[in-house]
């Protein structure tokens, strides 16, 4: 940036770097003040976590006065626990005093303008922690091999106390169970070094101790330090929490409630009563491990507000009972409970109905299936008829109607409270069509023309199984230069004459196939149908 020549544009310019100083200044008063007072907030954390262990040991001695096969070994991991973690908070309580006296607060004898904000004389001083914890006196590797330390010996204390035969007998412990507790506090035990640091360090700041501490000012150390303090302390409440667990040391409060309801039935008809018990069920989350609900055997699994889900897909109609067990063991005292209890339900079909009138068909000749079912009513009890021409057989749901001639019909259903008529049109199977091979006329080669044997009848687009036969038909040849020959032939396949035609054809020669009729399932006399014309090639 050039120099400005005149002094007031100067004066202007040094007036705007003090202002930035002065900014630059005020902004690292307010993160030193955050920093001590994050340090002052885990020492108070620190303080109540320790009365909390206190007070908890203290709490179960009257429980474990009633089991005295139990009371020496529980005490003795507490004591142990407790003490590896005072032992350490010393430890790391030394290591900041020496930060602080170091810097110029030698015994808290700086004057009262050096403390006037509260903070130690020395808080922006880089050089000891470097040379303290880092580069001379290493002690930031000792804090590292210190934390890792005291977590094996936490996790061995409680592995040997949980472990021992006396409480293994009073908590009724399976071997199983035991491992999964000390993984479970493996998990859970807060002290520790957490490797993530690796993945943010710089080249210069190779290790965790020049991560944390390295050009670090004494105030930023310090909360650093505290946390260690705060996780072995953290930790040491969650042992003795779960050693007061093993002896049924805690009480087990409902934190869940809900409104539940169970009905006699879960399906009614108009003019029948809903019936049902309601009350207020409640649930404990410390339950979610040790409960279950089984629906006729089936297991269901619980989440931690107690609550599962169960679904079953309905393959009949009819009335469903549901078994329902629930077992439930409380984990501190290993006490089991269970009860049981039925729900009712029905299958029906949907009262909603869709009729399509101008589809509404029975054809003569076939097997016509219907199902039919009645809401509210079970299968057994409906009764189906067909009026006009048409006869029904069938139970349970699944029926036949087979129909004479066509006209109009109805089919008749009855149940307990429901009688009810459907319309339906009684038809002659639609016409099938003639054909050679898959030909209905149009071009054909001599070869493939000579080799079909007769005429077939199809029915195209038609579910139902039947098969119509060709009565008969007139076949005509009419060659080139030559008068027309005609042959007719009753039923399907060729007879002599009409074979007679179809061997002689050549290539240029028309045939036609006239007067086709025939005669499908439920036809009194044959139909005509389809005309074909092939041209030979």
């Amino acid at each position: 940036m050039a120099i400005p020549k005149e002094p007031r544009q100067l004066m202007i310019n040094l007036m705007y770097l003090v202002l930035t100083a002065m900014l630059a200044l005020n902004v690292s008063a307010e993160i030193m003040n955050a920093f001590w007072d994050l340090n002052n907030s885990l020492v108070k954390s620190n303080s109540l976590t320790a009365q909390g262990v206190k007070q908890t040991k203290e709490g179960i001695q009257g429980t474990l006065d009633k089991k005295p096969k139990i009371k020496e070994p529980l005490n003795n991991g507490i004591d142990q626990v407790r003490e590896e973690v005072s032992t350490f908070v010393e430890y790391i309580e030394g290591i900041k005093t020496y930060l602080i006296d170091e810097t110029g607060d030698k015994n808290g004898t700086a004057d009262e303008g050096d403390m006037k904000d509260g903070l130690p004389k020395g808080k922006k001083d880089k050089d000891i922690t470097t040379r303290y914890l880092v580069e001379v006196d290493k002690k930031g590797d000792e804090i590292e091999e210190k934390v890792s330390a005291l977590k094996a010996k936490l996790i061995e204390i409680y592995s040997n106390t949980v472990s021992n035969k006396a409480i293994k007998d009073e908590a009724k412990l399976r071997d199983e169970e035991i491992k999964e507790k000390i993984a479970n506090i493996t998990d859970n035990i807060t002290v520790g070094i957490d490797e993530s640091w690796q993945d943010k360090a710089s080249d210069d700041k190779n290790s965790w101790a020049a991560y944390k501490f390295k050009q670090m000012p004494v105030v930023a150390a310090l909360p650093v330090l505290t946390k260690l303090q705060t996780d072995a302390r953290n930790s040491e409440a969650t042992i003795v929490n779960k050693f007061a667990e093993l002896v049924g040391g805690r009480e087990i409060k409902l934190n869940k409630f809900f409104p539940v309801m169970n009905a006699k039935k879960g399906y009614i008809i108009k003019g029948e009563k809903f019936e049902a018990e309601v009350s207020i069920g409640a649930f404990s989350s410390d339950f979610a491990k040790t409960s279950s609900i089984s629906v006729n055997g089936q297991r269901v699994s619980l989440n931690a507000q107690g609550i599962g889900k169960f679904s079953e897909t309905a393959s009949s109609y009819g009335k469903k009972k549901l078994k329902l067990t629930c077992n439930v063991t409380n984990p501190l005292t290993n006490e089991k409970f269970s009860e049981s209890s039925e729900f009712e339900y029905e299958v029906g079909e949907r009262s909603a109905t869709v009729s399509a009138d101008k589809m509404n068909v029975f054809y003569i000749g076939v097997d016509n299936p219907i199902s039919v079912a009645v809401a509210g009513a079970p299968s057994s009890q409906v009764k189906v008829n067909g009026s006009g021409p048409i006869s029904v057989s069938g139970s349970n749901g699944k029926f036949t109607v087979k129909a004479t001639r066509p006209g109009e019909a109805k089919i008749n259903v009855s149940a307990p409270g429901i009688n009810k008529s459907v319309d339906f049109r009684v038809k002659r199977i639609p016409d099938p069509v003639a054909r050679l091979s898959k030909s209905s006329g149009g071009a054909m080669g001599n070869g493939e023309f000579k080799a079909q044997a007769g005429v077939g009848a199809f029915l195209d687009n038609f579910d139902f199984d039947a098969k119509c036969s060709i009565q008969g038909f007139n076949l005509t040849r009419v060659a080139k230069r030559a008068d027309p020959v005609e042959a007719i032939n009753p039923g399907a396949r060729y007879g002599d004459k009409a074979k007679r035609l179809v061997n002689a054809a050549k290539p240029g020669d028309i045939f036609y196939f006239d007067n086709v009729k025939a005669r499908c399932p439920g036809d009194s006399a044959g139909r005509k149908i389809n005309s074909m014309v092939f041209k030979i090639k």
